[in-house]
């Protein structure tokens, strides 16, 4: 379901609809034509009138007041600004289970708002790198972190409409950063990735190398002038890779990566690895991707690893050397929602909105230790693929994934921010073709 839709958990920050923000907050008395056009448009869909009392409820009760009469009257008191806003905060910890005095509840909601706010600044610096200028946050939005405040703001008239629609915003991205923070501290999710890391160094690696210790090798590889496929890649040492970047050409590469290395039997086999545990913005990102608020169904790939190994052969290797670590480790490990498309006989189908079928890697959830991480194993060349190809690189998909599922016109709506969604979209697509394919690296 597209958070667009009329069905969509984010109904509130939709400008296609009644919760749309409007030119003016100028309220126009329960009986003008204004507001009687507003309630015919609301009730158009009785699940919009449902949520629309839910809100107001919630609204009022967050702030103490009884009517929307008297926000206008609170807008303008400070001193009883300061007053609800003690208390909102107080109700705010206790629906997130935050435990400890005002101090540190106050410090946990401004993280809430930091990572509201790293949600735009991660669009704008990369998906929509191009157009920073276009969706730039209101000065005043972006150094308000009290949720009373941005809320008072929402009603406001002496704030744009750009600026109104950036504090709701910012409200329910703080909201979900708070869910995720719930979550997180429920799973004990720091913890379990400091034992990941552990289960890593103490199991899995080569024990006679130090923790942290990286051999840097090249893949110089070669790419079909067709949709700029790996065609051919072979490991180089830095030595080897300064010669060979001498005769590059538009269809080659020269890929740095550093590897590890694990022990299967009494073979070294060399692997480059990216563990990483995703940041609290990119799990906001994929609420809003999945139309769900809720991060215990939506965010399954809290822990993960990505390894890159030489070939098919030496993949087989590492799940194996993977199950006999866990057992070393005292643990069974047990391999969920198997997907291997790295034989080319085989094709991947992509649930996820903006996925191509010509992906191809190994992908499954290990359970081991108490903890359920995700595994994408490559080998170089389909590594490589998942880098360059045309409708397979990360950078394309990650376009793809964002304006198709709705989350971009959701965060910033074409008649606040002025963007052609499907303009935008494409010309980023090309972008980052262009980034792929130029000459240097």
């Amino acid at each position: 379901m597209s958070v667009l839709s009329s069905n969509s958990v984010f109904t509130s920050l939709q400008q296609s609809g009644p919760f749309a923000v409007p030119d003016s907050v100028r309220y126009a008395g329960r009986f003008s034509a204004q507001t009687r056009e507003w309630v015919k448009k609301l009730q158009e869909d009785p699940n919009n009138v449902a949520k629309y009392r839910a809100l107001c409820s919630q609204i009022f009760e967050f702030l103490e007041v009884d009517n929307i009469e008297q926000i206008q009257l609170l807008i303008g008191n400070q001193e009883l600004r300061q007053q609800r806003s003690e208390r909102a905060l107080h109700l705010v910890g206790n629906m997130f289970g935050i435990n400890g005095n005002f101090n540190e509840i106050k410090s946990r909601v401004d993280e809430y708002a930091r990572t509201a706010d790293a949600v735009i600044h991660s669009l704008s610096g990369k998906i929509l790198l191009p157009y920073a200028s276009h969706i730039e946050a209101t000065n005043e939005i972006e150094v308000t972190n009290n949720p009373v405040e941005l809320l008072l703001i929402m009603f406001n008239d002496a704030y744009h409409k750009k600026a109104r629609f950036e504090a709701r915003r910012k409200l329910i991205l703080m909201t979900l950063a708070g869910s995720i923070d719930q979550r997180e501290r429920e799973t004990d999710i720091e913890h379990k990735f400091s034992s990941f890391l552990a289960f890593l160094n103490g199991y899995v690696w080569s024990p006679n190398l130090k923790i942290g210790d990286l051999d840097p090798v090249y893949l110089y590889s070669t790419h079909s002038n067709e949709d700029y496929r790996c065609t051919g890649v072979t490991v180089l040492n830095p030595l080897q890779a300064n010669l060979a970047e001498q005769g590059q050409d538009k269809y080659e590469k020269l890929t740095m990566i550093k590897r590890r290395s694990f022990n299967a039997g009494s073979k070294k086999t060399p692997i480059y690895v990216s563990i990483r545990k995703k940041p609290p913005e990119a799990k906001v990102l994929k609420l809003l991707r999945k139309n769900e608020k809720n991060p215990a169904v939506a965010v399954d790939d809290e822990l993960g690893l990505m390894g890159v190994l030489d070939s098919v052969s030496d993949v087989k290797a590492f799940q194996k050397h993977l199950t006999r670590s866990a057992s070393k480790a005292n643990s069974l490990m047990v391999l969920e929602d198997i997907s291997d498309t790295l034989i080319e006989s085989t094709q991947y189908r992509g649930r996820a909105v903006g996925s191509s079928d010509k992906t191809s890697m190994m992908k499954f959830f290990a359970r081991l230790g108490g903890m359920r991480v995700e595994f994408i194993i490559h080998t170089n060349q389909t590594w490589l693929n998942y880098m360059y190809q045309q409708d397979v690189a990360h950078n394309e998909y990650e376009v793809k994934r964002m304006f198709d599922t709705g989350v971009i016109e959701l965060l910033f709506p074409m008649d606040i921010f002025h963007l052609d969604h499907i303009k935008t979209r494409n010309e980023m697509v090309k972008f980052f073709r262009k980034q792929i394919e130029s000459y240097t690296l």
